[in-house]
């Protein structure tokens, strides 16, 4: 795509940037009151990533991730996580079985990650060696069985769900599995207004229902061209100094060196670089700008550092220490 003619780049950005406003339109039906999540889920596909939805119960994330795999033509499963659910439940086993002749042999049977949409509903009350299962998959785009790699189906997105209110008997995310996910995407109460409108509306024996906009197919050309926009220097000057402003250090803030634990590491450049131009593209701009990278820090950079004892008895907040170092660039 890199090597194509400029006409043909400006026509597929137009079209693509149609369908992106009709996708929208048609998520927005279902999902009310969550304009800014959807953006932020659409980004993070868009970029190719993967995204952590983090609410309480009742605020529509379930229903969110079902609606845009319809609206994106996306095949979909979901897997409800429980301390009990095995690696196999997701990834699949092989199974041993006996023809007519009586020779043996083993057959593999995929399991739900096995799709281009996997929805993991509370991940966090997985155990620590199924949420690892999911560790390869995130990355790696395959699983291993028995020694042999699978494939998994392109495009391949993880949009996980969380709880952040029940934490007993849940195992918290590690760090590292954390770092696979391009954005965690708080999801709040709706507002007065988009309340109103839920309850009206969700209470009928008419529902509300998304159409399909576009097929698996678009949305990985789309997220080809995202990354063959262009960025200027400033904003890539502005996403390396705010991901290294954020480690402590002599040339870090004054709460940066006191409050912060860990902080993000270069994926979380490469994170912030793929989701502003993903951004952009919503937008209906041919490049990211300044404002993208304001937008978007939280989100991306949120998940990827913790703060110490001292910030949380203080009332510390990671998005507004993200936002001030943002702000003294």
């Amino acid at each position: 795509m890199a090597d194509a003619p400029t006409s043909d780049i400006s026509s597929v950005f137009a079209q693509s940037l149609e369908k992106i406003k009709i996708a929208k339109k048609e998520i927005a039906k279902v999902i009310i009151g969550q304009d800014e999540v959807i953006d932020q889920t659409l980004v993070t596909l868009l970029a190719g990533g993967h995204v952590l939805l983090i609410g309480v119960p009742g605020l529509a994330k379930t229903l969110l991730v079902e609606t845009i795999a319809k609206v994106l033509g996306l095949d979909a499963s979901r897997v409800q996580c429980t301390p009990d659910l095995m690696p196999a439940d997701i990834i699949g086993s092989e199974v041993l079985e006996q023809d007519e002749t009586g020779k043996r042999s083993f057959r593999f049977i995929k399991g739900p990650v096995f799709t281009q949409l996997l929805m993991a509903d509370e991940i966090n009350r997985a155990s620590p060696r199924t949420q690892s299962a999911l560790l390869q998959a995130m990355q790696e785009k395959e699983v291993s069985i028995a020694g042999r790699a699978h494939a998994l189906p392109e495009p391949f997105h993880v949009l996980a769900t969380q709880n952040p209110i029940e934490q007993e008997g849940t195992y918290p995310l590690p760090e590292a599995q954390l770092d696979r996910f391009l954005m965690q995407v708080n999801v709040d109460y709706p507002d007065l207004d988009s309340e109103r409108e839920v309850i009206l509306k969700t209470t009928t024996n008419e529902m509300a229902e998304a159409g399909r906009v576009m097929q698996a197919g678009e949305l990985i050309e789309m997220q080809h061209l995202i990354r063959d926009m262009p960025v200027g220097q400033s904003v890539v000057e502005m996403i390396i100094k705010l991901v290294r402003g954020l480690r402590p250090g002599e040339h870090s803030l004054e709460q940066v060196n006191e409050y912060v634990t860990w902080a993000p590491g270069p994926r979380g450049s490469q994170g912030l670089m793929l989701a502003v131009r993903a951004r952009a593209l919503v937008e209906g701009r041919s490049a990211p700008i300044e404002e993208d990278v304001f937008a978007l820090a939280a989100p991306v950079l949120r998940h990827r550092m913790a703060l110490n004892f001292k910030a949380r008895s203080q009332g510390v907040e990671l998005d507004t220490l993200i936002n001030d170092v943002a702000n003294n660039l």
